[in-house]
């Protein structure tokens, strides 16, 4: 069997053992005589996976008792417009502006009419670093940050400290490292950069938020009504959800969230190495300080060798190397499926072609 090295932002490299597990299952899943993705939600079957999934979130994470286990649909996207819906409580909610998908919620959040502030952005700067000067109130509703931002190939390093309830969009480092929970209101993510196939949103929130939400909310958009209902309010991603807890598994097997970190600090610190050191002909975008683990956004001399790059890394078989529409260039995404090995192969690669094309 020949498979390529995926490098893509997502839906993205699953591992292998997860992806044969599942296949091994897919026909007869433990003996039951039937498909995992035909049996219903409303089974002891389903529901031991779902509780196994959120069980092993929380133990991953540390989240306590004091939190709520959510699987939702709609992807990480919805939770834009769902955050403000739930969270917001007539005050002022604050944001913290350092990419695409900040500018989207907060784009969502002008929609509906809550007063809201930007505190910080790197806007200016073409999205290159993390904020560092973040002025928010501890009275706000919330304050909300993007942990890792995909298409600039920034990430917090570590998470800003505030007494209101902090949101996280953890979209792209879902499951990559261990994260301070002490000031965590809501966190959540589209799972399908290190946790499964896309289709399921993770959202963790603490169970005293739950009572914020407005009389004028739809039902179905309410955490509590989730909650309430173990996230089978209505029919779940039940396939989503399997593939989750399979993913989860392998997370833990591979020693949990710090092993996992170590690992993909090791990955990016190689393939930033090259390119600090190339003299030129690949330029890294993110501030050195800034920089992501998850994704490595970089240019190359020109917009032709930058095609041409993406047509023969292709060909050579490693694919999703194209860089987003907003910022052009290479984007190499480092998920938890990609291996050490993997990153050795791209970086010849670059070095070969570097050689040919410099």
């Amino acid at each position: 069997m020949s498979r390529v090295i995926n490098f893509s932002a997502g839906p993205s490299s699953i591992p292998l053992e997860v992806l044969q597990t599942a296949q091994a299952e897919f026909l007869d899943y433990k003996g039951c005589g039937c498909s995992i993705i035909e049996i219903s939600h409303r089974t002891p079957i389903f529901e031991e996976v779902l509780f196994s999934a959120r069980d092993k979130v929380k133990s991953l994470y540390g989240f306590g008792d004091e939190y709520d286990v959510l699987f939702l649909q709609g992807g990480a996207t919805l939770q834009f417009a769902q955050v403000p819906m739930n969270l917001y409580n007539g005050g002022v909610a604050q944001y913290v502006n350092t990419g695409v998908w900040t500018t989207k919620a907060i784009k969502d959040a002008k929609i509906l009419g809550i007063n809201y502030e930007v505190v910080a952005s790197s806007e200016e700067t073409k999205f290159d670093r993390i904020p560092k000067d973040i002025k928010f109130s501890d009275d706000a509703d919330y304050l909300y940050i993007c942990s890792n931002n995909t298409i600039y190939g920034t990430q917090y390093k570590e998470y800003p400290k505030c007494k209101c309830p902090l949101v996280v969009d953890s979209s792209s480092d879902l499951f990559a490292r261990e994260i301070d929970i002490s000031n965590i209101g809501l966190f959540y993510g589209g799972i399908q950069k290190n946790g499964g196939p896309a289709g399921v949103t993770l959202v963790v929130v603490r169970k005293d938020l739950l009572d914020r939400v407005g009389a004028n909310v739809p039902s179905i958009l309410r955490y509590k009504t989730q909650a309430e209902a173990d996230s089978m309010s209505n029919t779940p991603n039940t396939f989503g959800i399997y593939m989750l807890n399979l993913t989860l598994d392998w997370v833990i097997k591979q020693g949990g969230l710090a092993s996992i970190n170590e690992k993909n600090e090791k990955k990016a610190h190689l393939l930033y190495s090259y390119i600090d050191g190339s003299n030129g002909f690949y330029k890294g975008h993110a501030q050195d300080d800034s920089r992501s683990l998850m994704n490595v956004s970089f240019n190359i001399l020109s917009k032709e060798l930058e095609m041409k790059f993406v047509k023969e890394a292709s060909e050579a078989g490693m694919i999703g190397l194209k860089g987003h529409r907003h910022l052009g260039g290479i984007r190499a995404s480092l998920y938890n499926a990609i291996t050490y090995e993997n990153v050795e192969t791209l970086v010849d690669f670059m070095k070969e072609f570097a050689r040919k094309n410099g």
